[in-house]
């Protein structure tokens, strides 16, 4: 990637929107060349999709929990993740080291949802243990990681040199 398409993403992330119109007055870089590089960037599989962000409190999920897995297995964790992803609700799921195996995310409705899906992770053979918290709020939750860094930094940390 060069300083164009980093300043791109980084106008993308903080403007919300892919609107090659918006993107120009962000930047200043031609429109048509926008348009050249998004289809690159996309063709490169850096932007994956064009998506809607949902407003999970007024759709009625708006409890979110947050769950360690405690499990035991042998052989590779690949084995049984898929019963991991396949918990309804399941928004996030990471693979982690220390006392933890497994942090996932659930957005849910209410005190039933919660149940159900703690229940559904307890009948997988290779969990031991749940270890649940709710959030009361949220201080960030963000899909758009580029907000959170200076464009400075991302030049000096993504530019190909």
């Amino acid at each position: 990637m060069d300083e164009r398409d980093i300043r791109l993403l980084k106008a993308i992330s903080d403007l919300e929107t892919g609107s090659p119109e918006r993107l120009h007055e962000e930047t200043g870089i031609p429109v048509s060349t926008i348009h050249y590089r998004l289809n690159n960037l996309r063709e490169a599989g850096v932007i994956k999709n064009d998506l809607y962000d949902i407003d999970l409190e007024k759709v009625g999920l708006g409890v979110t929990v947050i769950v360690e897995l405690l499990t035991d297995y042998s052989g590779p964790h690949q084995n049984f993740e898929e019963k991991i992803l396949d918990v309804e609700g399941v928004t996030q799921a990471y693979f982690t080291m220390g006392e933890t195996d497994f942090v996932v995310v659930a957005h849910l409705s209410g005190r039933e949802m919660v149940e159900r899906l703690i229940t559904d992770f307890e009948t997988i053979d290779e969990v031991e243990r749940t270890n649940s918290t709710f959030v009361v709020s949220s201080l960030r939750d963000s899909a758009r990681v580029l907000q959170n860094y200076e464009l400075e930094t991302l030049l000096d940390e993504l530019l190909d040199e």
